[in-house]
């Protein structure tokens, strides 16, 4: 049995899954895959289905009647993932963007420095951003600074989605109350954590664009977190504790 727990939530990831799912099984840390897909119709959770045969204990597969956002998806998984006994909950993208023998690097941030969260970073040392546009790379290092201006929350990478949870960080959030779904998932999720109490550490990862499938950014999810930052900078923070 793993202690660590992979979720890659996927809408039409048909060329990058099965590559994924193979990069995973072959690390030298033990790791299980939870996909989380919004009904697909490339057929990425039939590839799945069919690898599930070939690693019945570590690949799971969850199907969702539609399209819900990158949000609900993990929601979704993180209450999957506490039902069972994984102490390490990970969030990863299928199009290799995240590189997965980072994995590792993310786990032992906490599981050996003592980290409560980690993230793969692209803006700290050592991290850094292969195939975008320049253009690309001033919008998002530029919202990482507008997030911290308007949060004050201490993370460099605020956008990120490669990150690691202790089981402790999710138990103690009231996950029902994370309101966002797209890049502002991800900052919710970090500001809940630190408002929380939290240790959060950057690892820093190379964040490489995409080679097949379609980017699933829009204007819907950028104005999302353009105005969310407000929201969570004034919102009341509960926990089960």
């Amino acid at each position: 049995m793993s202690d660590s727990l992979v979720i890659i939530p996927t809408y039409n990831e048909l060329g990058n899954i099965e590559r994924m799912i193979e990069t995973v099984m072959r690390l030298n840390d033990s790791f299980h895959l939870l996909i989380v897909d919004d009904n697909s119709p490339d057929g990425t959770a039939d590839v799945v289905k069919k690898l599930m045969l070939k690693y019945p204990d570590q690949l799971s597969l969850m199907e969702r009647a539609g399209k819900q956002g990158l949000g609900t998806a993990y929601i979704a998984g993180f209450k999957w993932a506490l039902e069972r006994d994984y102490e390490y909950i990970f969030e990863m993208d299928a199009d290799f963007s995240h590189n997965p023998n980072d994995l590792i690097r993310l786990k032992n941030a906490c599981a050996i420095d003592g980290a409560d969260m980690s993230v793969g970073s692209r803006y700290v040392k050592g991290g850094n951003v292969e195939n975008w546009e320049k253009k690309r790379i001033l919008l998002s290092t530029y919202a990482s600074y507008y997030v911290k201006f308007i949060t004050w929350l201490p993370v460099n990478d605020t956008t990120a989605g490669f990150v690691c949870y202790t089981r402790k960080v999710l138990k103690t959030m009231v996950l029902d109350d994370i309101r966002f779904v797209g890049y502002a998932f991800q900052i919710e999720m970090k500001y809940t954590a630190h408002r929380l109490g939290f240790k959060i550490a950057e690892v820093p990862i190379t964040f490489t664009d995409r080679e097949v499938g379609e980017s699933k950014m829009s204007m819907k999810i950028f104005k999302e977190a353009l105005w969310g930052v407000f929201y969570l900078r004034f919102k009341k923070y509960k926990s089960n504790k």
